[in-house]
C-alpha cells in the first residue's frame, strides 16, 4: 500500500487528496469564506435554555447560534452531571435548568460544524490533539485507541503515560499514530498540551461572550498532525510558504516525518497528476460505475443516504448467484471509498443485491467491514435486516463534499427534477381560467421558460385558441429564457 497526500493551495482555498496508490481516498477542502470551526474553542454566552429539548443555544460568534445539549455539559467532577432516579438505580441527566442559566458564559469546543440549517454542536468536555496524544484536561485518566489491537502494546504506552504523568490533574488519551513511539516523544507532547492549555484558560479568562479563544491549525498541518502514518510515503506541497509552515510544525513535533515533505514544483498542476479534478466531479454524481461493468447510485438526503447496487452491464462468466456475489464484493470496497471521498455521515442504508447464499452473504459482509477498517471516522454497521438491507451508521462532523462544493439547483431548489413543458402548460391553462373568473383585464400575456412557449405555439396551440375565445379577450405570450422550466407568471393587462 502506497498512500501519498497532496496539498494544493491557493489564495482563497486549500485543498488536500489521500490516495492509496494513485487512487483518491479523500479530499479536505478549506476556504478562506468558510474555513470550518470544528475544533475551535471559544467563550461562549448562553443565549436561551430549552428545557423541553434539555439544551441550549449558545452565541460563539458564528452566523448561526450553536448547540449545547445537557448530555455534553461536564460536571464539576469531570463526568456528565447525573442524578439517580431513585428507582432500580437508574441514572437520569441532570436538567438543563440546573447546568446552565440564560447569560452565562462558558468554554466550548465544537465538536460538530454546522450542516445545513443547523448550528455547530458544542461540547464543554474540551479535547486538544497533539501527534501522538489527545489532552482531555477536565477528565482525569488514561485511554489508548482501540485500532492500537497489540494488547502488549497497548500496556506499554499506557505504562509510559502512567510514569509521566505527575499527577492526576488532567487526562490523556494515546493516538493510533503513537504505536511503537518512544518515551521521549510522548513525553515532549504532553508537556506541549500542558502549556497550550494553559495559555487557552488564560485567554478564555481574558475574553468576553462570542469570542474564539483558540483556533485549530490551519488544514495543511491539521492534515499532517492527522492523517500521516507509517503508510504515508510522501507529502506533495505546490506553495514554498505552506511547505514552510508544514515542515516548521514537523521539525517540531514528528521530526521523523520531516523528509517525507517536498515542494512540488512541476509546470502541470499538482491535482492533474491523479486526475484529482476528475474524480472530484465523479464523486458529485449520483452514479459511480464499478470496474466490472456493475454500478452503485448513491442518494443523499437531509434524513440518510442510500446506496443501491446494480449489475448494469456486468453479465458475469458462470451462473447468476456468481455474477451477483462478484458485483456485490466489489462494491463493498467501491461502498468504503465512496464514503469517505464523499465524506457522507449519517444513518446509511445499503442495498446489495440479493443473495441465496449464506456464506456469501457472510463474505460480502466481511469484505464491507474490512473494506471500512482504514477510515478515521466512527462507524458502526448492523446485521443484515429482515429485507435483505445493511443499515449503518457514520460519524458525521463536518459537512459532505457535496455540501460543501455545491449549492441546491435553483431550477428545482433541490428536488432533481422539474416539471415537464406540458404539465407547465396545463397549470398556465387553470390560471388563466381562474382569473378570467375573479378579475375583469383587457388581455392576458403569459411569461413562461421557451419550451414552455413553443408548446403552446405548436401542440397547445388548439387550446389556446379555445381559451382566447373564452375568454373573449387576446392572450399574448413572452418567452423568459433565463428562468426555469417550470416558472410562469400570467399577468392581466
Amino acid at each position: 500500500m502506497k498512500e501519498e497526500i497532496l496539498i494544493n493551495v491557493t489564495q482563497r482555498e486549500v485543498r488536500a487528496a489521500v490516495l492509496d496508490d494513485g487512487v483518491l481516498q479523500e479530499l479536505l477542502v478549506e476556504r478562506v469564506s468558510n474555513s470550518g470551526p470544528l475544533g475551535n474553542v471559544y467563550k461562549g454566552r448562553v443565549s436561551r435554555v430549552l428545557p423541553g429539548m434539555q439544551a441550549a443555544f449558545v452565541n460563539v460568534g458564528l452566523q448561526r447560534t450553536a448547540f449545547l445539549h445537557a448530555s455534553d455539559v461536564l460536571g464539576p467532577d469531570g463526568n456528565q452531571d447525573n442524578d439517580v432516579n431513585g428507582q432500580g438505580g437508574m441514572q437520569q441527566q441532570t436538567d438543563i435548568r440546573r447546568l446552565l442559566h440564560e447569560g452565562d458564559e462558558l468554554l466550548v469546543q465544537v465538536v460538530k460544524e454546522p450542516l445545513g440549517d443547523k448550528g455547530a454542536r458544542l461540547s464543554t468536555a474540551i479535547t486538544i490533539p497533539s501527534r501522538y496524544l489527545v489532552m482531555t484536561p477536565q477528565r482525569p485518566g488514561i485511554g489508548v485507541s482501540s485500532r492500537i489491537e497489540d494488547e502488549a502494546e497497548r500496556e506499554r504506552l499506557r505504562s509510559l503515560l502512567e510514569g509521566l504523568l505527575p499527577d492526576s490533574a488532567y487526562g490523556f488519551i494515546v493516538r493510533t499514530a503513537a504505536e511503537g513511539t518512544a518515551v521521549e516523544a510522548l513525553q515532549a507532547d504532553m508537556e506541549f498540551l500542558v502549556k497550550l492549555w494553559a495559555a487557552i484558560q488564560e485567554a478564555g479568562r481574558a475574553a468576553s461572550g462570542g469570542e474564539l479563544v483558540h483556533a485549530d491549525l490551519p488544514l495543511a498541518v491539521r492534515v499532517i498532525r492527522d492523517l500521516t502514518s507509517r503508510q504515508i510515503e510522501r507529502v506533495r506541497v505546490d506553495s514554498r510558504e505552506c511547505l514552510d509552515l508544514i515542515q516548521t510544525f514537523a521539525r517540531d513535533f514528528m521530526p521523523e516525518f520531516a523528509p517525507a515533505i517536498e515542494l512540488y514544483e512541476g509546470k502541470r498542476p499538482i491535482f492533474d497528476l491523479y486526475a484529482i479534478d476528475d474524480e472530484i466531479d465523479r464523486a458529485l454524481g449520483r452514479k459511480v460505475d464499478l470496474k466490472s461493468g456493475g454500478h452503485l447510485v448513491i442518494e443523499q438526503t437531509e434524513a440518510m443516504t442510500t446506496i443501491d447496487v446494480n449489475t448494469g452491464g456486468y453479465v458475469g462468466r458462470s451462473n447468476l448467484e456468481d455474477t451477483i456475489f462478484r458485483t456485490n464484493l466489489e462494491a463493498a470496497a467501491a461502498i468504503a471509498r465512496q464514503l469517505r471521498l464523499r465524506n457522507l455521515g449519517g444513518i446509511i442504508i445499503l442495498d446489495f443485491i440479493d443473495m441465496q447464499s449464506d456464506t456469501h452473504r457472510r463474505q460480502v459482509m466481511e469484505a464491507l467491514e474490512t473494506a471500512l477498517a482504514n477510515d478515521s471516522a466512527r462507524n458502526q454497521i448492523s446485521p443484515v435486516s429482515s429485507l435483505g438491507l445493511i443499515e449503518m451508521t457514520r460519524k458525521r462532523t463536518r459537512e459532505s463534499l457535496e455540501h460543501i462544493l455545491c449549492k441546491p439547483c435553483p431550477g428545482c431548489n433541490g428536488r432533481g427534477h422539474i416539471k415537464t413543458p406540458e404539465t407547465v402548460c396545463y397549470a398556465i391553462f387553470r390560471e388563466i381560467l381562474r382569473q378570467h373568473r375573479q378579475f375583469p383585464f383587457g388581455e392576458l400575456v403569459v411569461l413562461a421558460h421557451d419550451d414552455v412557449v413553443e408548446l403552446l405555439l405548436d401542440e397547445e396551440s388548439g387550446a389556446l385558441a379555445e381559451l382566447e375565445e373564452l375568454t373573449g379577450r387576446p392572450i399574448r405570450l413572452q418567452a423568459q429564457i433565463l428562468s426555469s422550466q417550470d416558472a410562469f407568471d400570467v399577468v392581466p393587462m
